[in-house]
């Protein structure tokens, strides 16, 4: 029998810091405190592990309940979303790689959709009322479709969900859905991809709007120094004008084009270029 901290918490779903209490001939045993002793495979442990180590291990419960411990790191803990993978679709729903030795099980009443063998889907991971740790593409169940504690030009970090005909749906801060319409993108955005975005508008019923750009003053600013500096690195000229197709635009300044003819206009009124339909020039 171990002795245990009992007055210490172990997250099931998280990566948890916990002590090696001994040994058996095939496993190490971990102080869980509330959670009781927690098994870790000898296989799955670092060759230095030793009684009164400490291991940052994730938690989680086999078919049959019993907590055990790895020392692989997930691709989502409970509460986080990742894309994943399905590696085998059975009746019982479908089994993703999210990085340890048990497979994610996407029940078949968590799907929007049938998952399909070898797709990635963005899921959200979660404990299950049975204890169970289970994902789900539905993510509106888990996630904030309304804004809190966010305004207009909040700077937010972004992970693409899907694409739909208004745009791209995107999971904000880990914690939220917004979405960012099609006529602010021009780059290639897939499901799972990472980038940084803003809220762009927040509407009456608190659904939320994305950019992909800060508007404002300081961004208009940024970017015609922008122009200017490449005007200047090219000999004073570009055929990048407001004619030019949006995605010429965005791939040389990562913004619209109804901001680069915005800051065409500043600097034209500034006098500081020439503008033609061919080519712009400085002055």
């Amino acid at each position: 029998m171990w002795s245990l901290n009992l007055t210490s918490n172990t997250h099931v779903g998280e990566i948890n810091t916990l002590e090696v209490l001994g040994e058996t001939d095939d496993s190490f045993v971990l102080d869980g405190g509330n959670k009781g002793e927690i098994v870790l495979s000898k296989t799955r442990a670092p060759e230095s592990c030793a009684t009164g180590q400490k291991l940052d291990v994730f938690v989680y419960p086999e078919n049959d309940g019993q907590l055990v411990a790895t020392c692989n790191t997930p691709k989502a803990e409970a509460g986080q979303c990742a894309l994943l993978k399905v590696v085998n679709v059975t009746s019982a729903g479908a089994f993703l790689d999210w990085g340890i030795q048990k497979d994610l099980l996407v029940p078949l009443s968590q799907q929007i959709t049938p998952m399909e063998e070898g797709k990635s889907y963005v899921v959200y991971v979660l404990i299950d009322p049975q204890g169970r740790i289970i994902g789900a593409t539905k993510l509106h169940r888990y996630l904030d479709e309304r804004a809190k504690n966010m305004a207009p030009g909040d700077e937010v970090d972004l992970l693409i969900v899907g694409k739909s005909e208004l745009g791209y749906k995107a999971v904000i801060n880990g914690t939220h859905l917004g979405l960012l319409f099609k006529s602010e993108v021009f780059q290639d955005l897939r499901p799972g991809d990472k980038t940084i975005g803003f809220i762009k508008t927040v509407r009456e019923d608190r659904k939320i709007d994305l950019g992909l750009r800060r508007r404002g003053k300081k961004s208009r600013e940024e970017l015609t120094e922008r122009i200017l500096a490449h005007l200047a690195a090219g000999d004073g000229s570009s055929t990048l004008t407001d004619y030019s197709a949006p995605e010429d635009i965005y791939k040389q300044y990562g913004v619209s084009k109804g901001d680069y003819k915005k800051a065409l206009g500043a600097l034209y009124k500034e006098r500081k270029i020439e503008v033609s339909k061919t080519k712009i020039m400085l002055l």
